[in-house]
């Protein structure tokens, strides 16, 4: 790898980190940045999840304050993330690498759909909570009653299979748990987002374990991209609430776009 090209990594490890503890979606950055350098997709997904998990990391501890005020519901984002992501990498593990290779431009693609639906998921949450909580209409919910601080059953499966999906590819998996945990529980989007960041986490730790015994690795990227992720984590979530994302969101779909139209035209 040359020099420009270990600097393209590094920067693509910090994006990445900021991009965890703000919009969610991190890994449609690097991984197309790895595929770019010639990386196999199956090596680049291992590879980025391992490099990526220092963001997750400091992103976590960026939000310690939000995730202090529902210990319980922490712990339950945490354990069903990670349980998730077992199954996750093991179907990355278990299933041929052309089969990765031909899902994976459609899962970009995905990606690319959630992310530009983010603003109305996020709008249609802030909408529903407002309603909730406003005293004027008569379906409302009192602030300091009936509110769902804890994880449903199905709120809990499709946290899971959020994971599930975390430990396969994960980028956009961020995205996703906002909108089941926006729509699953009663508290303020802050809290989600700090949620969301440790949900990342925890699927990345568990699928780096996975991936470190079993899958095959790129040790100069993943030392790469941790060493860009791990600052960009926690830059990532001091700047979470002031983040202008329009400009920064379109040029992610157009990124993800482009790389996964590469892909299938390579496949």
């Amino acid at each position: 790898m040359t020099p420009l090209e270990q600097l393209a990594v590094l920067a693509a490890g910090l994006g990445s980190g900021v991009l965890i503890s703000t919009v969610g979606f991190a890994s449609l950055l690097s991984f197309p940045v790895l595929i770019a350098l010639g990386v196999p997709p199956v090596v680049a997904n291992a590879s980025n999840t391992l490099g990526l998990t220092p963001a997750g990391l400091s992103g976590s501890f960026g939000f310690r304050s939000e995730l202090r005020e529902h210990p319980g519901l922490t712990v339950a984002v945490a354990v069903t993330s990670a349980v998730g992501a077992v199954a996750g990498a093991a179907l990355l593990l278990a299933a041929p690498a052309s089969s990765f290779e031909a899902v994976v431009p459609w899962l970009i693609l995905a990606t690319c759909l959630l992310v530009g639906v983010q603003p109305a998921v996020t709008a249609a949450l802030r909408r529903r909570r407002e309603r909730r909580t406003d005293p004027g209409d008569p379906g409302a919910v009192p602030t300091d009653t009936g509110r769902r601080t804890r994880l449903s059953p199905t709120t809990t499966g499709f946290a899971t299979l959020t994971g599930v999906y975390g430990g396969y590819f994960g980028a956009g998996s961020g995205v996703m748990m906002v909108a089941v945990l926006g729509f699953g529980l009663d508290v303020d989007l802050r809290i989600v987002n700090a949620l969301k960041t440790l949900s990342v986490l925890a699927s990345n730790v568990v699928a780096s374990v996975v991936f470190v015994a079993l899958a095959p690795l790129d040790w100069q990227v993943v030392g790469l991209l941790a060493a860009g992720s791990v600052g960009g984590g926690y830059l990532g979530a001091r700047v979470a609430r002031h983040l202008p994302g329009r400009v920064l969101r379109t040029l992610i779909v157009v990124t993800g776009v482009v790389a996964a139209v590469l892909l299938l035209r390579a496949g």
